[in-house]
């Protein structure tokens, strides 16, 4: 599930392009988009469609390598990116991960979304078309040691409305977006997090 958490940080992105291609889009968010807030509902999909999981919650960024993504149901967990550290925090086990952003992230939806307006040193694009109404775009990973295969992103009216990540294991994580707010002001103490008294904090 961890796994899944990193990779998916891509959801927390929106461009205001929403009558453009898929990739022009991406590139106009990476332009004109700093900050976004949004709800989320996530399902989680073997390689043979069996729904494993089904989760929901809220997320916060502020670029580059800030946000914070709440987990509200089944279960509550939370990540914080406070543009060094990503700290994840499972409140049932009361237990804190933390690892370093730049190690986290490396080739990741992430780091294409949340990190430089250069993604194109690390990812290929390509449009894929209209489906559903929505625009489409393709992003791989240029190293061979992704642990993803592809991510791919519809942009519609509200900006990233969708998105579709698939892993190196087969497994694809397809997410839908509502109440998207984008450029909000957000204060800074979102993006802090200390781990609560009595955790265990585990570094990694």
């Amino acid at each position: 599930m961890r796994r899944h958490l990193l990779l998916i940080l891509a959801a927390a992105t929106w461009t205001a392009a929403a009558h453009a291609g898929g990739t022009d889009a991406l590139r106009a968010y990476l332009r004109d988009t700093q900050t976004v807030k949004a709800r989320f509902a996530q399902v989680v999909v073997d390689k043979n469609m069996k729904r494993i999981s089904e989760a929901t919650g809220t997320m916060q960024l502020h670029r580059p390598g800030r946000f914070r993504w709440e987990y509200s149901k089944p279960y509550e967990q939370l990540l914080v990116g406070d543009g060094a550290r990503i700290w994840i925090y499972d409140k049932d086990l009361n237990q804190v991960t933390m690892r370093k952003l730049d190690r986290a992230l490396g080739s990741t939806p992430a780091a294409l979304l949340a990190g430089s307006n250069e993604i194109e040193k690390s990812f290929t694009l390509s449009d894929i078309g209209s489906q559903e109404g929505l625009e489409w775009v393709e992003a791989t990973p240029k190293a061979k040691d992704s642990t993803f295969e592809r991510v791919r992103m519809g942009f519609g009216k509200e900006g990233l409305e969708a998105l579709e990540l698939r892993d190196a294991f087969g497994q694809t994580t397809l997410m839908k977006f509502a109440s998207i707010e984008r450029n909000p002001k957000i204060a800074p103490e979102v993006f802090r997090f200390t781990p609560p008294k009595g955790a265990d904090v585990i570094a990694e």
